[in-house]
Order: C-alpha cells, then structure tokens, then sequence
C-alpha cells in the first residue's frame, strides 16, 4: 500500500471515530438527567458497539467496559469491525466517560474513543491512576509526579513565563484530594474542581481557550491511558502510576502485564505510534459542548486529533431526526 493510501485510510478511519462518537452520544444524551446511571451507560455501550462494528478494521477492544466474566458488551478483547482482512487496530474507549454526570445532567460527559496499531496503548485494569499532565509546547520534563506540587508548580510558571498565581490546576472534587488541593492553594495556584470526567481535565490542558495549566489527582486508570492518547497526539506531557489496592487489584494490574505496581508510567508508555483519538460531548463542558436536541433533531460537538500531524479538529454537526438514519450518524 503507498504512503497515500495509507494517509487517506488514515485521515478516513480518523472521521469514522468521529462517526462513532457522535452515534454514542446521541444515544446517550436521551438518558441525560433522568437519573439513571446503568441505562445511559447501557445505551451509550449498545451504540458505540453497533457503530464500530460497522468499521472497515480488524478491532480489538484492549481497554473496554470489564472483563468478558463483567459484561457482554465492549468487554476487553472483544472483537469489532468488520475484519477480513482489514487493518488491525487496538481500541481504547469509554462510551460515556462520566455516567453520574449524565445521570444528573452535570457538566463534561463524553463519548471518547482512542485507536492505534497493534501494541500501542498501555493495558490497565480498571483501577486508579494518580495522574500529572499538561499541554503541548513545553519544555520537557517540566512536571515530574513525584516531585511536590510547590515545585512543579514554580517550575511550569516558569516555563510559561507567568506567576504561579496565573496557573489553574484542574482536579476531581473528591475528600481525597484535599490535602493535595491545600498544597496548590498554598502554593498561591487556582483550583478548578470538577465533579467528575477527568478525560475532558485532562484534554483541558491542551486549549488555551479553557485556562488550564496543569491537570492532577487521582483518578480513573482507563480514563488515563484515553487522556494520554490525546496529550499523545499534540505533544503535551503526562506521568501516571497505578493506585494498587490490596492483592486482588495487583493480581488484576499483573494479568495486565503489569508488575511493578510502583512503575512511574511516561505518556509514551501509555500511548504511542500511530494514534488518533475522538471524542464529542454528551453533555456541556470545558472542552465541548453536549448534545443538543431540537424538533427535528439534534447537534453534536466533537473534537478529533491523529499524532500524524497533531491538528485538533473540532466538528459541528446537525443530525436530522426526519430522514432514515439521520441521528444514527
């Protein structure tokens, strides 16, 4: 196949994610605010299961939903596309990253969805992952995981040519960061704390429009390696290191081929190679806007990056309930 076709399959594959994630927010946007975290996860997995099967790949679903012992549905292993003989690509995905979000009609649901060749993406259970990221156009090495936030913070002011008082860190709302956000705060930094959805923070680093510098906390492991495709594709920088709690979450972590539960992982660790990632937004947030529904049909706010050329492409579209298949992308 010549260097062409390969960019044109591309640059096609990279607008059908886009396909795929705006059919599962669709879906799940008709669960947004009636309370019902398993239904809208429910319809957002039927849809995203059914759209990329549809693909002209040979998928493999290696970060999904559970084990197949878990669910039926997107498991981990799971085969989509259509395959004979089409290219092979390992799937990272998280149908509707933020059901409690959705379930109450909160900010920064998302259907999100990270593809590469064979190998590419870091294999994790879904267990914790204490995250630091930040955007592209940084010198490397300016944030380290381990070091304490008064100096990752002065050491990005620095690096951005602005006071610590200028940067926002964006983090989880949660009582175990606490300490972590007084530490930010002491430091003389701004805090954004969020309910839930810690890929869009995390994506969040990389638009200048958001104002956020710095992403940090403990949050989902899955949802890191997804934040770490994208941060992957326009140059921005991540280390995570897995939360192992107990025997059976480092038995899960070493059947992932993990077994230094200790192990610093770099962005490169965790995506690499030929990656594209999509997302559109279920409902409003920091870095897209949600479904939104009229008589007649419904909008979708996506966003779409390839690590090829590292252009982040956002996309409107105007589904048409009144013709066959119109909100069925």
């Amino acid at each position: 196949m010549s260097e062409k076709m390969i960019a044109a399959m591309d640059r096609n594959l990279a607008m059908e994610a886009v396909r795929v994630t705006e059919a599962t927010a669709l879906a799940a946007s008709r669960l947004m605010g009636r309370g019902d975290e398993r239904a809208a996860d429910l319809a957002a997995m039927q849809a995203m299961q059914t759209a990329l099967n549809r693909l002209p790949i040979d998928g493999t679903v290696v970060i999904g939903e559970g084990e197949a012992d878990d669910t039926t549905v997107l498991y981990t292993g799971e085969k989509v596309g259509i395959g004979q003989g089409s290219p092979q690509i390992d799937i990272v995905l998280d149908p509707l990253e933020g059901s409690t979000i959705c379930a109450k009609g909160g900010y920064n649901a998302l259907a999100v969805v990270a593809m590469a060749e064979r190998g590419a993406f870091l294999k994790v259970p879904a267990i914790y992952m204490d995250k630091i990221a930040v955007g592209p156009n940084l010198p490397e090495g300016v944030v380290d995981l381990d070091a304490p936030p008064v100096e990752n913070l002065k050491n990005l002011a620095r690096a951005k040519q602005i006071e610590v008082a200028d940067l926002l860190v964006c983090m989880l709302d949660r009582p175990r960061h606490d300490d972590l956000i007084a530490k930010v705060r002491d430091a003389g930094a701004r805090v954004m704390l969020i309910a839930d959805g810690d890929v869009a923070g995390v994506i969040a680093t990389t638009l200048a429009k958001t104002g956020v510098d710095m992403y940090l906390g403990i949050g989902g492991a899955p949802e890191g390696v997804l934040a770490a495709a994208a941060l992957y594709c326009v140059g921005g920088q991540m280390q995570g290191r897995l939360v192992v709690r107990g025997d059976s979450e480092r038995s899960r972590a070493a059947r992932c081929g993990i077994t230094d539960a200790a192990h610093k992982f770099t962005l490169t660790e965790m995506a690499n190679g030929n990656v594209l990632f999509a997302a559109t937004g279920v409902t409003d947030g920091v870095v897209l806007q949600g479904v939104h529904r009229y008589p007649g049909g419904a909008t979708t706010h996506s966003m779409v990056i390839r690590s090829k050329t590292g252009t982040v492409r956002f996309i409107e579209a105007r589904h048409d309930s009144l013709r066959k298949g119109g909100l069925d992308c």
